[in-house]
């Protein structure tokens, strides 16, 4: 199979798009998750008239009679049953959020306001209704507060809080494994020789995951051909998605792809017109599970990671609001390879509130130091070799 162009692997990839289910959560582990239901309203919203400042309530119609001054009949606070005048030249005392009793109509601040001896005169003119905040003036009781398919904020899960729904239906994550390779690989906690190197994209995939609440285990495999082989059978028997770095290349301990042939694994593709990650290989099994093979360099990784794998996860999620972005080119580029570019850039925002992108010169895609400076990366079409400032590009944000 030839390359493939980075529109026909993204093609393939969300082709294989996955409904996991749905499952219910505690709404305080809510937090990041993706709404599988519409939170509505259990009641109207606000669900009584009440005063948005501190004050006093009268009945504008003994105002509009001309009556300027009233008696304090009493104090009301919040969260205490609401008091009535028992004539109109009287008001009552209220403070903001307190249920305005349907005898008055009408609230003026304290600061527009005197009271001597228990008359409130009135110093400012004023209208009907003002300093009022109407019972179902948001919602009425039934309809939708936060429409699903979107991620659970602390905002969602306050308005979640308010309507009494302390449950959640959220969609059921995939189950995945990060698999290392390489026998040049050792922990982070190691000393390694001057021929070896730590490992660190799995601990990079693992964290890019959080942010979707999905834990994935970690695996790191030499190279060899009976563990991977074995290591990999199980790994598609317990898991929805393999993650793997490394082994897909064209070296003689690049087991992978003929090992995922052994196992059932049917390869979607292998090789993408693209720097960085142009040897990605990408299949499923006859259960769906998928196999998501990224080349070994970090950025390579981090690329493909960004621009296929996490397309796919918001799609399967259903995450509402997931397209990419675009941004401005702030300086020249020229690329005369026949494959289509990635290149690292610092995004800001200029003074029309336009994204910029300013591109950063790295050594490859081993080169992975600047990752912690750049914000994304700027895909730059394949059918150019040359790409001029004021250009506008599409982006793969990950820092941003």
């Amino acid at each position: 199979m030839e390359m493939i162009t980075v529109q026909q692997a993204e093609d393939i990839v969300l082709s294989q798009v996955q409904d996991f289910g749905k499952e219910n959560i505690s709404y305080d582990r809510a937090s990041g998750r993706v709404l599988a239901e519409d939170i509505l309203a259990d009641r109207d919203l606000p669900p009584f008239d009440r005063p948005t400042v501190d004050g006093i309530a009268i009945r504008y119609d003994s105002y509009e009679k001309g009556n300027c001054s009233f008696i304090v009949h009493a104090i009301q606070s919040a969260g205490e049953p609401s008091i009535s005048i028992q004539s109109k030249d009287e008001c009552i005392e209220i403070m903001t959020g307190a249920a305005l009793d349907p005898s008055v109509d009408t609230v003026i601040r304290y600061e527009d306001i005197s009271i001597i001896e228990g008359v409130a005169y009135l110093n400012v003119d004023i209208k009907k209704g003002q300093n009022v905040h109407w019972k179902a003036k948001d919602k009425k009781r039934g309809e939708t507060l936060v429409r699903s398919g979107q991620l659970i904020s602390p905002s969602v899960i306050g308005i979640a809080a308010s309507a009494g729904k302390t449950v959640l239906s959220v969609k059921r994550l995939p189950k995945v494994v990060i698999i290392t390779t390489g026998d040049e690989m050792v922990s982070p906690e190691s000393d390694p020789s001057p021929f070896q190197l730590r490992r660190s994209n799995g601990i990079t995939m693992q964290s890019v995951l959080e942010k979707y609440k999905i834990k994935a285990d970690m695996i790191h495999l030499n190279d060899d051909y009976e563990q991977i082989k074995r290591e990999l059978s199980r790994c598609l028997d317990e898991y929805d998605v393999l993650l793997m770095s490394g082994g897909v290349s064209m070296g003689k301990f690049d087991y992978l792809p003929e090992i995922c042939d052994e196992l059932g694994v049917q390869k979607l593709f292998h090789k993408i017109k693209q720097r960085p990650g142009k040897p990605f290989w990408f299949g499923k099994n006859k259960n769906r599970k998928l196999v998501f093979a990224f080349p070994g360099n970090p950025v390579s990784v981090f690329m493909c990671l960004h621009r296929y794998f996490i397309p796919w996860l918001e799609k399967s999620l259903n995450i509402s609001g997931s397209s990419p972005q675009f941004a401005i080119l702030q300086d020249d580029i020229d690329f005369p390879v026949p494959l289509q570019y990635f290149a690292q850039v610092k995004l800001n925002v200029n003074e029309s509130g336009q994204l910029t992108a300013e591109p950063v010169s790295t050594n490859g895609s081993g080169d992975f130091s600047n990752l912690a400076i750049t914000h994304a990366f700027m895909e730059l079409p394949l059918e150019q070799s040359t790409f001029r400032k004021g250009e506008v590009y599409k982006i793969w944000k990950y820092n941003f």
